[in-house]
């Protein structure tokens, strides 16, 4: 396998669209809202944004190896395991992983520093946010990932909606606009939607290694309750957003998103193999890539006929 292959494995660069739609959500909006964009700094925020999240899913790889949930993943039968498998497979050395984990933080650490220098203090407490919850999410001692009392969900919801969002506008537009906020909300909701619905393919593995995941603690049929009000109370927020003016009308085409998600959840028994979660985390995953893209659409076109 060739270097680039390698990392694009360990790093789960697929999954790199949940974090590359908020920064375009809060730039673009700054174009719509306060009429400025410089591509230089959306650049910078971008690829900054880009390594941590990166950085975030191989810190997470690399305890949870540690911690053992990646091995009982294996070892359970019917698991789905979701992480990268490069150190369980023994592709690549836990000194070599730890080095590329490292490095991508490096990176973001530096496009941090740009932006701190170039466009103000505040990125500090964006990003200094982001990065703190990106490695104590399974990183000792807080391990909150592993607590299962919704510690991971609110997690990400701020940490793929909340964050990147307003910081990206606020690299723009150097201003706080409670209209990011709002426009926040949506994307954050679905991607924690994405989040909660993974753990189902692995829950039985996570409480044998001590990871008390919503699922785990909820157990399968509270778990999907849970699922559904996420899923409702996101395209909630959309309407929301609208509703107070902060996405435009025509933002809510990303309503026939919710379908695909619907049709899995009709599917859905009490009690369900991991494979039978597999369709909802494609849902999941395709709601929150086409809503991210439909809302940074309809506020470009915002901001354009204006």
């Amino acid at each position: 396998m060739s270097r680039a292959k390698l990392f694009l494995r360990a790093s789960r660069f697929q999954v790199i669209p949940v974090m590359i739609l908020p920064v375009m959500i809060g730039s673009i909006g700054a174009y719509a809202w306060n009429h400025v964009f410089d591509w230089k700094w959306f650049a910078v925020t971008l690829l900054g944004a880009v390594a941590l999240h990166l950085f975030s899913n191989m810190i997470n790889d690399l305890w949870d190896y540690r911690s053992g949930a990646d091995i009982a993943a294996h070892a359970e039968p019917g698991t789905i395991s979701t992480h990268s498998g490069m150190l369980t497979g023994g592709k690549l050395s836990e000194s070599n992983f730890a080095r590329m984990t490292w490095a991508l933080f490096g990176i973001s650490l530096l496009c941090g520093i740009l932006l701190i220098y170039f466009r103000g203090s505040m990125v500090l407490v964006y990003g200094g946010i982001g990065a703190l919850l990106a490695y104590f999410y399974v990183a000792p001692p807080i391990r909150y990932g592993y607590r299962g009392k919704g510690l991971s969900e609110i997690s990400i919801f701020v940490s793929f909606g909340i964050l990147p969002v307003l910081g990206s506008h606020y690299v723009q537009a150097l201003q706080f606009d409670a209209r990011a906020l709002l426009a926040s909300f949506p994307i954050g909701g679905l991607t924690t939607l994405i989040l909660f619905n993974h753990h189902f393919l692995h829950w039985q593995a996570d409480r044998l290694a001590g990871k008390n995941t919503l699922v785990v603690v909820l157990g399968e049929n509270g778990a999907q309750k849970v699922s559904l009000a996420i899923f409702g109370a996101s395209y909630g927020f959309l309407l929301l957003a609208v509703a107070l003016g902060a996405l435009p009308v025509y933002s809510l085409v990303a309503l026939i998103t919710a379908n695909r998600l619907l049709k899995v959840y009709k599917q859905l028994q009490g009690s369900n193999p991991p494979a039978a979660y597999a369709p909802l985390m494609k849902a999941s995953l395709s709601a929150s890539v086409n809503t991210g893209l439909i809302i940074s659409a309809s506020l470009w076109l915002q901001g354009f006929l204006q």
